[in-house]
């Protein structure tokens, strides 16, 4: 919303009551369009905005679909997939009912249950970190289809969908290969979890691909905290021989990279490149603001109502997991080494 408000040349609630069609707000016929075409050309969708009530698609699918997630607080993800659902739910005319189950082994069956009791026609279930999962045997018992989000299963019996990590590690490195580093750092997530270790192999085969060596002196083992960014930038700006350009593998490993090379008194892009992931909100508005990585979060959820009706029944059929490309969003932290009017001089050359 940010974007298409600066765009649009409007706030971000006028881009809210736009999208979503919220009814009762006097605007006016001309910032609508602003807004439309704003989002259009940004290339954001907006399944709701594009399908008025009257000509809703017809949908096997009747009335009431369950969302159950692991956690809704940790960070904005799960949010950002709810509403993805909620946009191409309304745009079938289903409402969407969700439950926090936190994974506890009491409480999850119950809320499952509740959301049964509730007269749901279909499940989401959803897990904040990306992983395979062991399905509870109520989830096979339930006589609707399910989709996991973010998750999958070993025996693939659900229609699963979760990000194209691998990829996206490889096309935030290559984004800064493509601007003539060659010695790239990386700060990692928990090296336990899936998204960190699929990221760290996409940076390791970009570098592989453009012929660069693997230097393990440039990966710094984090924990996805800003804290982190900024001990592990430390240790990187103390090398003999220190990088020029840092994929940090999270946007708020990012900002404690940010806050380490301005005390060191280094500028960014001009002295340091630094990449982020995820595209928080707080990218946009650090100085410079953030290139990044877009976890599809969004198209997650959208793609988890539209594939509920392949869900067949019993669960006897195997599905591939669908990945689903988390985009570049290029701003103003990456530049060629040796800075932005080098890099400009380079090229008029």
């Amino acid at each position: 919303m940010t974007d298409i408000a600066k765009a649009a040349g409007c706030s971000q609630s006028a881009v809210s009551f736009v999208l979503n069609n919220t009814p009762g707000m006097r605007l006016s016929q001309q910032t609508r369009e602003k807004v439309i075409e704003a989002a259009r050309q940004l290339g954001y969708v907006a399944p709701v905005l594009a399908t008025p009530p009257a000509l809703l698609s017809p949908s096997k699918l009747d009335g009431i679909i369950g969302f159950a997630v692991d956690q809704l607080a940790t960070s904005p993800e799960a949010v950002v997939a709810i509403e993805g659902a909620r946009q191409a739910s309304w745009n079938a005319g289903n409402v969407l009912l969700v439950a926090q189950t936190m994974s506890d082994p009491v409480m999850e069956p119950r809320a499952i249950k509740a959301l049964s009791s509730s007269g749901i026609s279909a499940l989401i279930y959803m897990t904040i970190f990306t992983r395979e999962v062991e399905a509870p045997d109520y989830l096979y018992d339930l006589n609707i289809p399910i989709v996991l989000l973010n998750c999958y299963t070993s025996d693939y019996a659900f229609p699963a969908v979760v990000p194209s990590e691998i990829a996206g590690g490889q096309t935030a490195t290559r984004h800064l290969i493509s601007h003539g580093h060659h010695r790239i750092a990386t700060i990692t997530g928990e090296p336990w979890m899936q998204a960190a270790q699929d990221r760290l192999t996409g940076y390791r085969r970009a570098l592989a691909t453009a012929d660069i060596p693997f230097d393990p002196e440039l990966v710094i083992e984090g924990d996805w905290s800003a804290s982190a960014g900024y001990s592990g930038t430390m240790k990187l700006l103390s090398l003999p021989e220190r990088p020029t350009a840092i994929f940090c593998q999270n946007d708020r490993t990012a900002i404690g990279c940010y806050e380490a090379l301005k005390e060191a008194g280094l500028h960014i892009p001009e002295d340091m490149s630094v990449m982020g992931y995820d595209d928080e909100d707080i990218c946009r508005h650090l100085v410079p603001p953030l290139t990044t990585s877009i976890l599809p979060h969004m198209a997650m959820g959208q793609w988890a109502i539209e594939h509920l009706e392949t869900a067949v029944l019993p669960r006897e059929r195997r599905y591939q997991i669908t990945k689903l490309e988390c985009s570049l969003v290029k701003r103003a932290s990456v530049a060629p080494p040796g800075g932005v009017k080098a890099g400009r001089k380079a090229r008029k050359t």
